[in-house]
């Protein structure tokens, strides 16, 4: 099973490329995949049904017990049949639906069949989390797919609709499996179904881990999710809304397959928690209302797919109503009509989509006479929609026949009772719906003119006329010729539809082998049983579906004449408006623009909260608590201190950010101090690489803060309000960190770590090995933030494109024509200093440092260049060391990237824009990326091997020069995130460096004064 669900992801992901190259015909070779895995399903028939389930288990984290389990139990066999079967058919009507169409069809491809393997995968899952990640698969794909046609508003409206109503009722289901879960102390779905009963027997006896009412929720929560997904009242209205999507999304999606999702779920935990109250009670009324509701909106319905839509609402409806009965026979009468309905409904939404594909309408009042122009098609669709109304002999007389059966059994009971007046009343609106189908799409039509107001008091209307011309029949409908292999798909499910009434026991010797797990039963499928109470029961539905079809002008006029309700799908979109203002108003509360009300909601939580868990419900001990260890230690505290004081105190910017990176020199100081020469040598290069960020972006700042604007001033908090809580913040640090290590009970792990780091990471820096070994992934997840949040932010700034390669730079060519300008004026002075830095006139060698050329006299640093020359091969010599021995030695990849790219930083300073470009061989792109894949393809490499992900290995041999070499694959690991930090650094350059100075080259005066300007005007030119 699991090599079907790779080949579902493999295909799915090359389908668009595959369509580039064969057009249409991709569809044929796709439809073939779930055919091929159909086949290899049906090789296993008889060792299934002998109730020997097909099982695959791949271990993921055997430590948390965690593991991909996949069984292909009886259920999920029954279920596969329709994923695959009708999923292959689909797929082949595909290849014609689609023939002319224009647009991404590729895509629609991919994503068609990645729903076809995630449905696979639902229904094979035995974990119930690996269940709810493809559960959540399917919604998000069904996104994709009911929003193709993204141009059209309402295909757009109802795909977000979809996703909205289909994701709350997966997350509440969510909740709700864990709490189950949780209880039974297991997530294993086989053994939810074995023990479920008796799990909740104890819980309602008050014998279990939970209470009753707990149970009850967690039981509702799963509902919800089922509820969501199989469009029952009150999430129904996704469902018509879907219908924007593509007929043979509709036929899949909406007919055999995700609606389906919550009828298996259903299916599945029913024997298990069927006598919970809850459950039965609310699939109950759920299933009765939505059955209604469904049949009698269809009534009222023009458009051929919406017809379909709310007949799929109640039929759904139907489906729950008899799972909530809860018997083994309920649930063979349950199974027995999912199939039937997902034959004849495919095919009907599949012939929609034919009538649609030829005619170019779906509504009935421009339809008619199609019967004669597409016979073959008219047969078809008229034998499904028989099946569906539960006319004999097809699939849907005999399911609906079980189905009566058992519910007549409950009909002495007020719950049962209510049930088959439910059954009863349904069934016959669906005939009368189905009726409506056949008539609308393939009869002959009258003219029917409606004598409006409109026509009325129109004069040149002629009212005899209009009414005598309501009598005549229309013009049959133009119908394009429909191929063979468009009508393939349906003809093989009609064939089927027939097979199955007039022969269904291969389907109960399919039920039959599920119920040998569910319990005794005394159902068994059938054409005829004799003149029963059941069969009595079906005259009478389709007498009185006959009465609603006959009768169905008046019945119209009625519905007309009723008071009009608002529609779900309207209330739906008021509650979306008013949480949108909600948000608004939120939002124009909370983000005021000012970035110490931010942090000041942010630290008040962090104190008030953690305040409370420690000094209100328990007094934490405090003990072996010591001031410091150095006198030192209080002069560099004090230091900092001041620095932040001072800090908080001045006006000029440049002073209060030289007083911020004092005290973050102070914390290198106190690593040092404590002998952890890592944290000091990052905090140092982080602290330093920080401080020119800041001063850079000071060219576009004032250079003084502003002072608090009287008019403004009840916006702004007090300085005294922020001392407050910055102070309290500080305090409750220092508390939370003694407090912590005076409650320490047990060994730190922290003793073991370098035993770990040299036994499992094979190195010596504990610091460097935790990073890229023993905890490898937090690391990769910090630095897929760090590449995505530098992504992000070069987005916002090179919002035309990155511009970042060699050559591309728009500074450097900036700096060219500053270059032929400054060669022309000051041709001796550029000598001078040519041959000051080692340039001979008349020398072909390139010069080490371009500045000369790009920068005039007065933007240079003669002092700054020299030290450049002196400094830049030999930072990156030792960021390279630190990178090779930080395994071993202080260092590593984060610590060395920060030192290369620090030599490109002052490579820059040196030099400007077209120096730093000059001297990067790539762009800062390629570094992220680069690095990122380096690191991913280290995590994954282990498991072609059969190693878990991150697994390290180390090799020992000899090198010339080097000697023995004792290397650590984790250092793989490093070069990643070493090349991801240089990308770093080098997106910061290029924003905050020559971003800037393109901004400054594009004023004729200084940014900075204009700023200044702006800033004083707003002060009454205070400064």
């Amino acid at each position: 099973m699991t090599f079907i669900l790779f080949a579902f992801f493999l295909c799915s992901v090359v389908a668009s490329a595959l369509y580039k190259k064969l057009g249409i015909k991709t569809f044929y070779v796709l439809a073939a995949i779930p055919a091929l895995a159909l086949v290899y399903v049906l090789m296993h028939t008889q060792r299934i049904l002998g109730g020997d389930a097909l099982v695959q288990q791949l271990q993921w984290v055997p430590q948390l017990n965690l593991e991909l389990t996949f069984r292909l139990d009886v259920l999920s066999y029954i279920m596969s049949l329709l994923v695959l079967g009708v999923g292959s058919l689909v797929l082949f009507y595909c290849a014609s639906y689609f023939e002319h169409s224009k647009g991404s069809v590729g895509t629609f491809a991919a994503y068609l069949f990645g729903f076809a393997g995630a449905m696979f995968g639902l229904i094979t899952a035995d974990d119930v989390i690996v269940m709810f990640v493809f559960w959540e698969i399917t919604t998000i794909l069904s996104y994709l797919l009911i929003g193709y046609s993204c141009e059209r508003l309402s295909a757009r409206r109802s795909a977000l609709q979809a996703l909205t109503i289909t994701t709350f009722g997966g997350l509440a289901m969510f909740i709700g499996l864990v709490i189950v879960g949780q209880a039974m102390g297991t997530y294993s779905m086989r053994e939810w179904t074995q023990n479920g009963a008796e799990f909740a027997g104890q819980v309602l006896a008050g014998e279990g881990s939970i209470s009753s009412t707990v149970l009850s929720w967690a039981l509702f929560l799963i509902l919800l999710g089922a509820i969501s997904k199989s469009a029952l009242l009150p999430m129904h209205y996704w469902l018509p809304g879907a219908m924007a999507a593509p007929t043979p999304v509709s036929a899949y999606l909406h007919a055999a397959a995700m609606v389906k999702a919550g009828i298996y779920l259903l299916l599945r935990l029913a024997p298990a928690f069927g006598e919970v109250q809850v459950w039965h009670y609310t699939l109950l009324f759920l299933g009765v209302a939505t059955m209604l509701f469904g049949g009698y909106v269809a009534l009222k319905q023009y458009d051929l797919k919406l017809v379909l839509a709310y007949g799929t609402v109640s039929q759904l409806g139907f489906l729950a109503l008899v799972i909530s009965i809860g018997t083994p026979d309920a649930i063979y009468a349950a199974i027995a009509m999912m199939l039937a309905h997902s034959l004849f409904k495919a095919t009907l939404f599949l012939s929609v989509g034919i009538i649609d594909h030829q005619t170019g309408t779906r509504d009935i009042r421009k339809l008619s006479g199609l019967y004669r122009r597409a016979p073959k098609l008219f047969i078809a669709a008229l034998i499904a929609a028989a099946s569906m109304a539960g006319v004999p002999p097809l699939a849907g007389f005999v399911a609906k026949e079980a189905v009566l059966e058992t519910a007549l059994h409950g009909v002495h009971t007020p719950h049962g009772l209510l049930a088959v007046a439910g059954v009863v009343l349904g069934s016959a609106l669906t005939f009368a719906y189905s009726a409506r189908f056949v008539w609308g799409a393939f009869a002959v039509k009258t003219q029917g003119y409606i004598v409006t107001d409109e026509i009325k008091y129109c004069e040149d209307v002629d009212l005899a006329k209009v009414k005598h011309g309501r009598n005549q029949p229309s013009p049959d409908t133009r119908f394009h010729a429909v191929t063979n292999g468009f009508l393939v798909a349906p003809a093989v499910l009609t064939v089927l539809t027939i097979i199955y009434g007039l022969y269904p026991e291969p389907v109960h010797q399919l039920i039959s082998a599920h119920m040998k797990t569910v319990g005794e039963y005394e159902l068994h499928l059938a054409l005829w049983h004799g003149i029963t109470p059941a069969l009595m029961t079906s005259v009478g539905i389709l007498v009185t579906g006959i009465i609603l079809y006959i009768f169905r002008s008046p019945v119209e006029r009625f519905q007309k004449a009723l008071p009009a309700m608002r529609g779900a799908y309207i209330i739906h979109r008021d509650i979306m408006d008013a949480l949108d203002v909600l948000a608004v108003w939120v939002t124009g509360k909370t983000q005021r623009g000012s970035l110490s009300f931010y942090l000041s909601v942010i630290l008040v939580t962090a104190v008030t909260l953690p305040t409370i868990a420690l000094f209100v419900e328990t007094t934490p001990p405090l003990a072996n608590v010591r001031a410091s260890e150095s006198p030192v230690q209080w002069i560099v505290a004090t230091t900092m201190i001041v620095a932040a004081i001072v800090a908080a105190a001045v006006r000029k910017r440049f002073l209060a950010i030289l007083m911020v990176s004092v005290t973050g020199y102070g914390m290198v100081l106190l690593f040092a101090l404590r002998s952890a020469p890592d944290l000091a040598l990052t905090q140092l290069l982080v602290e330093t690489l920080s401080l020119i960020a800041f001063v850079l972006a000071l060219r576009v700042l004032p250079r003084n803060m502003p002072r608090d604007i009287v008019a403004n001033r009840k916006h702004r908090m007090t300085k005294a309000t922020r001392m407050v809580i910055a102070i309290g913040f500080a305090v409750l640090m220092m508390a939370l960190a003694m407090f912590t290590f005076s409650s320490r009970e047990l060994t730190p792990i922290s003793v073991e770590m370098p035993h770990l780091a040299y036994e499992y990471g094979y190195g010596y820096n504990t610091v460097n090995v935790t990073l890229v070994d023993m905890r490898a992934w937090d690391t990769f997840g910090e630095i897929s933030v760090l590449a995505l949040a530098a992504t992000g932010v070069a987005s916002l700034i090179f919002i035309g494109g990155r511009n970042d390669t060699l050559g591309a730079n728009p500074s450097t060519a900036k700096m060219r024509t500053i270059e032929a300008s400054f060669n022309k004026g000051k041709v001796s002075q550029q000598r001078k200093m040519s041959n000051i830095f080692g340039q001979v006139e008349g020398s072909s060698r390139d010069p080490f440092l371009i500045a000369g050329r790009t920068l005039p006299p007065e933007a240079r640093s003669l002092l700054l260049e020299v030290m450049t020359r002196l400094l830049f091969h030999t930072l990156l010599i030792i960021s390279l060391y630190m990178l090779v021995a930080g395994h071993n030695l202080p260092g590593g990849g984060f610590a060395g990237g920060l030192l290369a790219g620090l030599a490109f930083t002052i490579r820059y300073l040196a030099g400007g824009g077209a120096e730093l470009s000059s001297s990067v061989p790539f762009s800062a792109g390629t570094f992220l990326g680069t690095g990122l894949a380096i690191a991913t393809l280290y995590a994954v490499a282990p498991l072609f091997a059969g190693d878990p992900v991150f697994t390290s290995y180390v090799w020992d041999f000899w090198l010339p020069v080097f000697g023995d070499v004792h290397f650590a694959s984790a250092v793989i690991f490093d070069i990643g995130v070493y090349l991801l930090v240089i990308g770093l650094v080098l997106d910061i350059l290029r924003s905050l460096g020559e971003g800037i100075d393109d901004a400054i080259a594009d004023n004729t005066v200084n940014v900075s004064e204009q700023v200044e300007e702006r800033s004083d005007a707003t002060t009454g030119g205070r400064k």
